[in-house]
C-alpha cells in the first residue's frame, strides 16, 4: 500500500471522481426508462380500450351485408315507382290523344253537311270491309273527352256595347223578338169581355211584355183635384196599368164626363233599362202614359199627347182627359 506511486493515486482519484459523476446519470436514465415503459403501457391499454369500443360500435352499427341489402331494395322500390309514373303518363297521353280525335271527328261532322256525311260513312264503311278492324278507344278515355268538351250554343256577346259610350256613340239597339201573341180576330177576341146580358165588350189596350208593378219603395199616387179641392186619392203601386174611360165593365179609373171615351188612355208602368256614363245597364220602373185614340184627346202638363204612343209620367205631372175640368196629379212619395 504504501509503495502506491503518485500516478497511481492521481488515477485512482480520477476514477473514483468519474465513478461519482456517471451515478446520477445512471439514476436518469432509469428514470427515462421507468417512464418510457409506463407511456407504452398507457398506450397499449388506450389502444386495448379503443379497439373495444368500435367492436362494440361495429356490432351495434349494420354489417355490409345489411347494408348493401338495403341499398337493393331502394334501388327496386325506386324502379317500381319510375314504371308506375311512365304507365300512368303512357295511359294519360293515350287518353289525350283518344279525346283530340273524338273532338276532331265531331268538328268535321258539324261543319259538313248531310251529303257530306253520307258520303263519309260510305267512305268509312268500304274502308272497313277492306282493312282490318282499328281497335276502339277505352269507354273510360271516351266519356272523360265528352266530359272536356264544352259545347256552345251560340256566339259569344260582342263587346261593342260596352266601349259605344266611351267612343260617343249609341248602343245598338236589340233586334226585335218574334211575337207569337194572338193577332187580328183572334187577339181581339181573346181581349174581349162578356157581360151579363150576353154582350161582349173589346179592349182596345193590352199590357207590353215589360210591363210591371211598381217597387213597394217607390209610393206613386194620383191626387185628383176639382178646382181647390182633392176628390180622390189613387194608390197606383196596387196594380201595373190603369185603364181610364167610361166603360164601366172594363176601366179600373172611372171618368163619367160625356168629352171621355169608353178606353180613353192608360196609366202604364213599364220596366225601363238605362245605360250610365260607364256603360252599365240601370233598370226601373216608370209610369208611362198613352192615348188610346180618343175623341177628344188627352192634355199633359196643358201639352196634347200623341196618339197611341208612350210618354213618360214625372213626379208633380198633370193630366186631363177631354175636356174635363178635373185634373190628375201625378206625386212620388219622397223615402224614407
Amino acid at each position: 500500500m504504501g509503495d502506491r506511486s503518485p500516478r497511481q493515486d492521481s488515477h485512482r482519484s480520477r476514477s473514483t471522481k468519474h465513478d461519482r459523476n456517471r451515478e446520477p446519470r445512471d439514476g436518469a436514465e432509469d428514470r427515462k426508462r421507468k417512464h418510457r415503459e409506463e407511456d407504452t403501457e398507457r398506450g397499449s391499454s388506450y389502444r386495448t380500450r379503443s379497439r373495444e369500443r368500435g367492436h362494440r360500435q361495429r356490432s351495434r352499427s349494420p354489417t355490409g351485408r345489411d347494408r348493401s341489402r338495403d341499398r337493393d331494395r331502394d334501388r327496386e322500390r325506386r324502379r317500381e315507382r319510375d314504371g308506375h309514373r311512365d304507365r300512368d303518363r303512357d295511359h294519360r297521353s293515350h287518353r289525350d290523344r283518344s279525346a283530340e280525335r273524338d273532338s276532331r271527328k265531331r268538328r268535321d261532322d258539324g261543319d259538313s253537311d248531310n251529303g257530306g256525311r253520307d258520303r263519309r260513312r260510305r267512305h268509312r264503311s268500304s274502308e272497313g270491309r277492306h282493312s282490318p278492324s282499328r281497335p276502339s278507344p277505352p269507354r273510360e278515355a271516351r266519356s272523360d273527352s265528352q266530359r272536356n268538351l264544352v259545347k256552345h250554343r251560340g256566339p259569344l256577346p260582342s263587346q261593342d256595347d260596352s266601349f259605344a259610350v266611351s267612343n260617343g256613340g249609341e248602343p245598338e239597339k236589340p233586334k226585335e223578338k218574334p211575337n207569337f201573341g194572338n193577332s187580328g180576330a183572334l187577339a181581339a177576341a181573346s181581349n174581349s169581355v162578356t157581360q151579363a146580358d150576353g154582350t161582349t165588350i173589346t179592349l182596345k189596350y193590352h199590357e207590353p211584355a215589360e210591363a210591371r208593378k211598381p217597387s213597394p219603395r217607390d209610393e206613386w199616387k194620383l191626387f185628383v183635384f176639382k178646382g181647390e179641392d182633392i176628390v180622390d186619392t189613387i194608390d197606383l203601386g196596387s196594380r201595373s196599368c190603369w185603364l181610364v174611360g167610361r166603360e164601366q165593365a172594363v176601366v179600373d179609373l172611372l171618368a163619367e164626363h160625356p168629352s171621355i171615351s169608353k178606353q180613353h188612355a192608360v196609366i202604364q208602368f213599364r220596366y225601363a233599362e238605362k245605360r250610365n256614363e260607364f256603360g252599365d245597364k240601370i233598370g226601373r220602373v216608370k209610369p208611362y202614359l198613352i192615348d188610346l185614340e180618343s175623341a177628344n184627346g188627352t192634355m199633359l202638363n196643358g201639352d196634347k199627347v200623341p196618339e197611341s204612343r208612350y210618354l213618360e209620367l214625372r213626379n208633380k205631372d198633370m193630366v186631363q182627359f177631354g175636356s174635363s175640368t178635373r185634373e190628375y196629379v201625378l206625386m212620388l212619395a219622397p223615402r224614407a
